[in-house]
């Protein structure tokens, strides 16, 4: 039995307003160009929706991967979105979805060809 402030035991009541920090720099297992990446990410996002999860979370999530650190983290909170890891690897939706971003829709990588 447990008092009215209480959480359930594993789900800390932080989870859902983890702040929200760029992804670590990492890198693309070959060098890549901008196109290539923006390529990639294009794919991705049309994709995304057909592996569950609501349309308009992961617009929501769309949207705040591709914003400033600030903006996303209000994006996140109108949208009820539950972070579990603060970079948006992986987050939840109120119902318990789970959304999966890889790091190549939240940053660029450190081998990031430029283009000429």
């Amino acid at each position: 039995m447990g008092c009215a402030g209480s959480t359930p035991m594993g789900a800390p009541e932080s989870d859902a307003t983890k702040k929200i920090r760029k992804p670590k720099p990492w890198k693309h297992p070959q060098p890549i160009t901008m196109v290539q990446l923006t390529k990639m990410r294009e794919e991705f996002w049309d994709t995304a929706p057909h592996y569950g999860g609501r349309k308009e979370i992961w617009d929501a999530l769309r949207v705040a991967a591709e914003s400033e650190v600030s903006l996303a983290q209000a994006i996140v909170e109108s949208a009820a979105i539950i972070v579990s890891n603060t970079d948006l690897t992986l987050c939840y939706d109120e119902r318990g979805a789970k959304y999966e971003l890889p790091k190549y829709v939240l940053s660029e990588p450190t081998n990031l060809i430029q283009d000429s």
